[in-house]
């Protein structure tokens, strides 16, 4: 999973911003290292979406100029199956506890995948997959 980051240049200043993330964004000074300021920045934002109970936006859901100068900034793998359960759970209109039913676990497991320490086995990831129709790679 990946967003796209619009970098421009302002002064001595290069700055990445996020159109599907509004208020996500960063800077570096001069050519410094924008792409890691950038994947910081966006880990972070969704981090703190999701630990106020918020939907982020998917990515590609605002259009982004042609002419723009455009970063590809990947989302880790434990963050991004973070946010598709979200995603999901959200689409489905369930509260923790039902989409945890539905996927057999209690609310208090299902609320521990969708926290920010959650290190699910590839066997439990398989059984939400198979439960949910997500697909994830593993």
């Amino acid at each position: 999973m990946q967003y796209r980051a619009i970098v421009t240049r302002e002064g001595e200043f290069t700055l990445a911003e996020f159109p599907d993330c509004p208020g996500c964004q960063t800077f570096v000074r001069g050519r410094g290292d924008i792409a890691r300021a950038a994947r910081e920045a966006l880990e972070g934002w969704l981090e703190a979406n999701l630990g106020r109970d918020m939907v982020p936006n998917k990515p590609g859901t605002e259009k982004i100029a042609r002419r723009a100068k455009v970063i590809d900034v990947a989302v880790p793998m434990s963050l991004a199956f973070r946010l598709e359960l979200r995603w999901k759970r959200t689409e489905v209109r369930k509260t923790q506890a039902e989409f945890g039913k539905l996927l057999g676990m209690t609310q208090q497991q299902y609320a521990k995948l969708e926290g920010p320490r959650s290190n699910p086995t590839l066997e439990t990831v398989q059984r939400i997959s198979d439960r949910s129709g997500l697909a994830f790679f593993v």
